[in-house]
């Protein structure tokens, strides 16, 4: 447990304090958001805010994990872990910093040309492909000395499902899928002041929950598992709670500034990092299927941005009067801040759901 606030601690330390720095540097280079001329009048007003903020809490949560690290070492009671980074780290902060890379080519791109187009939607896909297929590879195919993978090759819900195998090569697919689905599901969301960072917390810190939890009922813990008959079959469950609690604390830190009104966004280097850490951890802590409830808000404004999409091209018309969703409420006179707090209810509702169903499962089991 010193190891998961350790590096909470440290993680929100840094972000806090490494913002207004990031904000200086930022206002000095000129790297202002451009805002859609098509968009929202009410948004005209942010034009210029510096952007890529997404940079703090990615190096803030790499400095807490190995902060979080050094705190391990030194717990002699209870202690499973390699002495240096472990491979489930190496693909949690390899997604978490490449595709964050993805989104600050794409920032870079807005600030320079002067405009929101920025890198195509086709290159941003191919490369959270290529950074989702590389990393699932890793996961799959690198097992630690007991055999252990970080991902499975069956589709997982709280735990993995024995008849849904999907074979090595399927499950890389799987994998990618949920990084980029994930990953463009909190860009989406990054919309309004507050509203991805917000969102993001609670989803980070219901991972680092069942990270923890699953460290605690672990499989490879021989002083738990000769007295239990359920256990957890994940990689370094510890290492998990410990980078999702680092990003959860980072983002509360990047939050203080990021609150409306914002002093910085987090940009696309923040929201596709973001998101691709949260699908890297539903993989690791095997609740891939689960992920759909607990990162409920990021999947509601992806459905209905779909949908949105497919009924205006089939037939002409809009289902809703802006994607993302949360400008349809703008244009329905919902004030900014009224906007982000009902929409962190309902992410703060769908995560509470999603660890009810995972307590509920082990409650099932151990009854």
């Amino acid at each position: 447990m010193r190891a998961v606030i350790v590096a909470a601690a440290v993680a929100f330390i840094i972000s806090l304090f490494g913002t207004p720095v990031a904000i200086r540097v930022f206002t000095a280079l000129k790297a202002g958001q451009p805002i859609r001329s098509i968009g929202l009048a009410s948004n005209q007003g942010k034009k210029g805010t510096p952007t890529m903020g997404g940079v703090v809490f990615i190096v803030a949560t790499v400095f807490a994990y190995v902060a979080g690290h050094i705190a391990l070492t030194t717990v002699p009671e209870r202690q499973i872990a390699e002495e240096g980074p472990t491979m489930t780290a190496l693909v949690l902060l390899g997604l978490f910093v490449f595709c964050g890379a993805v989104g600050f080519f794409d920032d870079f791109l807005k600030v320079r040309q002067r405009n929101s187009d920025g890198l195509s939607a086709k290159g941003k896909l191919l490369g959270q492909a290529i950074v989702g297929g590389g990393f699932g590879i890793a996961a799959l195919y690198v097992p630690s000395t007991n055999g252990q993978t970080v991902a499975s090759e069956h589709i997982s819900l709280i735990r993995d499902i024995s008849w849904l195998n999907v074979g090595k090569v399927g499950a890389v697919m799987v994998i990618v899928f949920v990084i980029m689905a994930m990953s463009n599901g909190v860009n989406l969301t990054d919309g309004l002041d507050g509203l991805a960072t917000g969102a993001s917390i609670l989803v980070l810190g219901a991972y680092a929950l069942i990270g923890f939890w699953q460290y605690r009922h672990w499989c490879a813990d021989d002083a738990y598992a000769r007295v239990n008959d359920y256990c957890y079959q994940v990689r370094d469950p510890l290492e998990i709670a410990m980078i999702a609690a680092a990003a959860a604390g980072a983002c509360v830190g990047f939050l203080w500034w990021n609150t409306s009104p914002a002093r910085i966004f987090m940009g696309d280097v923040g929201s596709l990092g973001l998101g691709a850490l949260i699908g890297g951890l539903a993989v690791a802590t095997r609740t891939t299927l689960l992920s759909i409830m607990i990162g409920g808000l990021f999947v509601i404004i992806t459905t209905t941005w779909v949908i949105q999409i497919v009924s205006f091209r089939t037939t002409g018309r809009r289902v809703f009067r802006m994607v993302p969703l949360h400008h349809h409420f703008e244009l329905a006179g919902w004030s900014e801040v009224n906007i982000v707090v009902r929409f962190w209810i309902v992410a703060g509702v769908c995560v509470a759901v999603g660890l009810g169903l995972f307590y509920s499962d082990f409650l099932a089991v151990v009854g």
